[in-house]
């Protein structure tokens, strides 16, 4: 990924962050419209990344809306094969899923992230979806 845009959008996802812990809605839809510039400024060019679209997704409010831009990071990440993003972001979809009540839907998405959480270093990713994905077998 382009450091600078790295470095943009990891700037704006802890202004994002200090906005809601300030309760500031102001300044948080200020940085939320200039991360989905970013994102939309940087869509099919080769600074295009899946870590832009997974943070517009992750300060979105609408779950329907959060998981529409979760599956274009999705696509973004299956593009570069990136097993790490392919875990992370099927795992957010599963969790949005879960709160609209799409169980089948959240199985799938949480299948599809353990197989790729096994080529990944991060164990408790691996083990939030392991977690995640029995208890939902279970039910």
């Amino acid at each position: 990924m382009n450091t600078k845009i790295y470095k943009q959008v990891h700037t704006l996802a802890k202004e994002l962050m200090h906005a809601v812990n300030r309760k500031n809605q102001l300044r948080f839809d200020e940085c939320y419209a200039e991360l989905k510039q970013v994102c939309e400024d940087n869509e099919d060019t080769d600074k295009d990344h899946p870590v832009q679209w997974e943070t517009l997704a992750d300060f979105t409010d609408d779950f329907d809306l959060a998981i529409s831009i979760y599956e274009k990071a999705l696509a973004k990440a299956q593009a570069i094969n990136s097993k790490d993003f392919l875990s992370s972001i099927a795992f957010a979809i599963a969790s949005l899923q879960v709160e609209l009540g799409d169980t089948a839907s959240a199985i799938k998405h949480l299948e599809s992230a353990q197989i790729n959480s096994n080529k990944i270093a991060d164990k408790d990713l691996k083990a939030e979806i392991e977690a995640l994905l029995i208890s939902l077998q279970e039910a």
